[in-house]
């Protein structure tokens, strides 16, 4: 199936890779530049385990093209699918600037009837508005049909999760349409659901929606069971063994970031707003969530004092592990938090520093080992538990550190292990280790 996607972000990429993985002759576009210059040269603009290889095995075999030509990217296609950014405007709602320019290209140089696909994550009622474009723009002897298909992709598992994911999710007015993006898709072997368009636009935000109530529950269970001497990850346990509550998503820390979560929730507030319904649990879950990093650093300053010129370590600044994205990351919160009252900041993250860069500028120091960033400091907090950092030495804070305090946002080691290093040792929802220092 010839099938062009526009967007090379995250979602747009990883499906474009894997659609041609799958047989089919693929198309990715973008407007940035440099983003095709990298990969027409077989290298991925975003860090994503796995998609660097796919990606340079199906451009070598030439079922994956790049492009900035609209006409080259939109001309003799049978399905067209969007899968540009949308960013959150001032008031939580979502910006469809660029779903919009989209759907004005594809109308212009669209060729032969189409099927365009909706992948970007969208408030409902914005198929129907590009359908309106489509057919307002295009050739009048041009038919379009319009699906939404949206994505359910975690970052860090985003190949994972196209080839073995739960459900494909297909809304249409037109059953053909959705025929053929269901036959797309054929070679993957995944249930599909089929619905029409504004509930397929729904489940996407009630389903991030929903996630994100889950990890605010846990995380204010979690405060509570610290005042009450209770073990958060044994609560953790005792209730996602519950076939009806699962295991997934109760991993209490500093809050959930990246790009869906944070933008999702605050705009099925604002659509929900739209229609004149008061969403206070979901408001509720932003207000938690926006707290939980600073939680962390109260701790810290009820221990260690003004952290005024302190020097102090922040391990992890991806918003979660095994991506470079630090799209509204707890870490990022914690560091500028930590600049505002005059400490002495170091940092180290595998992967995600040069996106940190754009963000924190020269106010923190880079360092290139956990070794390195440690070395000399009162304090260490925990922001993401990469694997690295889980499986570090724990006797290299005492080692190391001026004062081997650690702020665990993450609950990356036991508390045995930290107790018997005589290490000051601080996580979420789990008794504080205080030694005498």
């Amino acid at each position: 199936m010839k099938v062009t996607v526009a967007g090379t972000g995250y979602v747009g990429l990883v499906t474009g890779v894997c659609l041609a993985e799958i047989g089919h002759e693929v198309i990715c576009i973008d407007i940035n530049e440099e983003k095709i210059r990298l990969l027409k040269q077989g290298k991925s603009p975003i860090y994503e385990p796995g998609l660097e290889e796919l990606l340079e095995k199906n451009a070598k075999r030439r079922s994956l093209y790049f492009t900035t030509s609209p006409k080259e990217a939109y001309s003799e296609r049978e399905v067209i699918i969007i899968a540009v950014g949308t960013p959150e405007n001032r008031d939580g709602s979502a910006n469809l600037s660029y779903v919009e320019a989209a759907a004005k290209d594809i109308a212009e140089h669209m060729t032969d009837h189409v099927i365009v696909t909706i992948k970007s994550t969208v408030p409902v009622g914005t198929n129907h508005r590009v359908k309106e474009l489509l057919n307002q723009y295009k050739a009048p002897h041009l038919q379009v049909k319009v699906v939404s298909n949206p994505e359910f992709l975690r970052e860090g598992s985003a190949i994972q999760d196209t080839f073995k994911g739960d459900r494909i999710v297909i809304g249409s007015a037109c059953q053909h349409a959705g025929d053929v993006i269901e036959t797309m898709y054929k070679p993957l072997n995944i249930p599909i659901v089929r619905t029409d368009i504004k509930s397929s636009e729904m489940i996407k935000y009630a389903s991030n929606a929903f996630l994100a109530t889950k990890i605010s529950f846990i995380n204010e269970i979690a405060n509570i069971c610290e005042k009450l001497g209770a073990n958060i990850e044994d609560v953790a346990r005792g209730i996602g063994l519950d076939s009806r509550i699962g295991d997934k998503f109760l991993q209490a820390g500093i809050g959930y970031g990246g790009s869906c979560f944070p933008k999702d929730t605050k705009a099925l507030v604002q659509l929900a707003g739209n229609v004149k319904h008061d969403f206070e649990l979901l408001e509720s879950v932003i207000k938690v969530n926006n707290h939980q990093p600073l939680l962390l650093l109260q701790k810290a300053t009820d221990i260690a004092g003004d952290l005024y010129r302190k020097k102090v370590a922040l391990l992890g600044l991806s918003f979660k592990p095994n991506t470079d994205d630090v799209r509204e990351s707890a870490s990022l919160v914690l560091a500028k938090k930590l600049l505002e009252n005059g400490s002495i900041v170091s940092v180290y993250d595998p992967i995600a520093t040069d996106n940190a860069k754009k963000m924190l500028g020269d106010h923190v120091i880079y360092c290139t080992s956990i070794d390195e960033a440690i070395r000399g400091a009162e304090l260490t907090f925990i922001g993401t538990e990469w694997v690295e950092i889980k499986e570090y030495p724990v006797a290299n804070y005492k080692k190391l550190m001026k004062n081997p305090r650690v702020f665990d946002g993450r609950n990356c080691y036991s508390l045995a292990e930290m107790k018997r290093h005589e290490i000051v040792y601080v996580s979420i929802g789990r008794k504080a280790i205080l030694q005498q220092m």
